[in-house]
């Protein structure tokens, strides 16, 4: 095909769908991993809630006792007062910041640094919550809100607790309208129409046919404009019935035998 389609048009970094990162008011990151709290602990005091429209989570502002100002990712259960430690002997509250080698096993932690001094990068969304399974002497075993267990160094740090706004999928949108202005927070491309339902010169998969009306399967050196659908995919089809033609195959060569 001589076009591109409208999802790789996107690409081009055109301001039509470049996030508006002008509307974007916070950075969430840890405290520089300093003396304070290699040695011992700093505390803070939660001042205020504040939202952000790149944030699904409610953040909260956190002054500490040096002066220092920072916005954390708010906990479900914290309040305004409530303090919070961080360091190496930071007391097991919600919202405090900790080394993973000193939290418990069993413990719900949420934005997890993936390497020690990052800042968080992991399990940052609304209602992400990862568990400390277990500790060894490679690093610690957490097991993700995907329910896949990885490995983390000891001394990569971690917030207690779950990520505030659990429940934000859960409320109705109701009508189109309340989608729109949602997804418009963010810039991001709303609604995402199929390839079925476009035309024919818009889609390969296009036209009054309501079904691809070709394999799905696209190799991975297809040009641009063509490479939509499964692309090198190793097999196609059910998974059952994968299975169902492996144990025939299986009998098969049992009754052979």
């Amino acid at each position: 095909m001589g076009k591109r389609l409208i999802t790789q048009n996107r690409g081009k970094g055109t301001p039509k769908y470049s996030a508006p990162s002008h509307r974007y008011k916070y950075t969430v990151k840890f405290r520089k991993f300093d003396a304070a709290e290699q040695n011992g602990k700093i505390t803070g005091e939660v001042v205020e809630f504040v939202r952000d429209p790149i944030h699904s989570a409610v953040l909260m502002r956190v002054i500490f006792d040096n002066g220092e100002e920072k916005v954390y990712y708010a906990p479900e259960g914290i309040k305004i007062g409530d303090r919070i430690e961080e360091g190496v002997a930071a007391s097991l509250s919600l919202g405090s910041v900790m080394p993973l080698g000193k939290v418990p096993e069993g413990s719900p932690v949420y934005n997890i640094e993936l390497k020690p001094g990052d800042g968080g990068k992991l399990v940052r969304t609304s209602g992400g919550i990862a568990y400390v399974r277990a500790k060894e002497a490679e690093g610690v075993y957490v097991r993700m809100p995907s329910r896949r267990t990885i490995l983390l160094g000891s001394k990569c740090r971690a917030q207690l607790g779950s990520i505030s706004m659990g429940g934000r999928l859960e409320l109705p949108l109701m009508k189109a309208g309340n989608a729109y202005y949602k997804k418009h927070a963010t810039n991001r491309h709303w609604p995402i129409v199929r390839g079925v339902h476009q035309n024919a010169i818009d889609h390969p998969f296009g036209g009054k046919q309501h079904h691809p009306g070709k394999g799905t399967a696209t190799a991975r050196n297809a040009p641009p404009g063509r490479k939509v659908g499964h692309i090198a995919a190793r097999s196609t089809g059910r998974r059952t019935s994968l299975k169902m033609e492996l144990k025939s195959k299986s009998k098969e060569n049992k009754e052979s035998r």
